[in-house]
């Protein structure tokens, strides 16, 4: 079950160099049900390998000059302290068991799966949907909404120390839309935001009891990073579009199957 973990490890990676966001978003599900890691540890593994494989693509994005580094800044900044403050307090004070429906006990795992299939079908459906916002020319200049820009950040670090993804499907689009930045611009900012958030969210988790299986996370994180050059190197070859679109099925159907196994097979799977 691990080589498969690493093996789809490397899929993760070959998504994010591709269409630069949603591979984060199949990090946790590999984590929990392939290779059996507590769904609480799983969102903070995912921190580190989503941020480790982010920051290889932030790097070469930057050398093309494909950042903005003061959109990393504005949009980083609330982005940074969300996701740190979620990891070092919220997570840890959230109670082992919240509430029961029937003979159905959702407890801290559940509750954190569930809320990560929610995202995942939010995710799948901006991959699904056509773009329905005008791409700003590569000429135009970058304007910024900072009230917008500033709670967005804010709200997309909560939610990224909640589940462990990275938000590349909620950073490119408020770009886009809030920055009016050009599209591959937004996706190499993208990328840097989510490196920098992640990493530095996952240094919450070392200030807790939680033990860190290096080995495992360093593996990981290898085969992720080896996807994303693959993953470079198909997107001059493969139309983005519609790949993107049969990711955006695929997760789809994935975070179906969460809610269903969470709700109705809780047992099954390691937690």
């Amino acid at each position: 079950m691990e080589i498969l973990g690493f093996i789809l490890a490397a899929i993760v990676g070959v998504s994010l160099g591709l269409i630069g966001s949603g591979g984060s978003i199949l990090t946790v599900p590999i984590l929990v049900y392939i290779m059996g890691i507590d769904p609480v540890l799983a969102t903070a593994y995912s921190l580190f390998i989503v941020g480790s494989t982010a920051l290889v693509g932030g790097v070469q994005s930057a050398i093309q000059k494909r950042v903005d580094f003061k959109t990393v800044l504005i949009f980083g900044i609330p982005s940074i302290a969300a996701v740190y403050a979620t990891r070092m307090w919220l997570v840890p004070m959230i109670p082992q068991e919240l509430f029961s429906i029937g003979s159905l006990v959702i407890t801290k795992s559940i509750a954190l799966m569930l809320l990560f299939a929610v995202v995942m079908i939010l995710a799948s459906v901006s991959m699904i949907r056509p773009g329905t916002t005008k791409e700003a020319d590569e000429n135009t200049p970058i304007t910024y909404n900072y009230p917008m820009i500033l709670l967005e950040g804010t709200l997309v670090g909560m939610l990224t120390g909640l589940v462990g993804a990275g938000g590349g499907f909620l950073i490119i689009p408020a770009l886009v839309i809030l920055a009016r930045m050009p599209m591959k611009l937004a996706v190499g900012t993208s990328l840097f935001i989510i490196a920098v958030k992640s990493l530095i969210g996952f240094t919450g988790d070392l200030q807790g009891a939680q033990v860190i299986d290096w080995k495992l996370l360093g593996g990981f994180t290898a085969f992720a990073v080896i996807g994303i050059f693959i993953g470079i190197v198909l997107s001059k070859k493969i139309s983005g579009d519609k790949l993107k679109k049969s990711f955006g099925w695929f997760v789809l159907i994935m975070g179906i199957y969460i809610i269903v196994k969470e709700i109705f097979f809780p047992s099954i799977g390691g937690h």
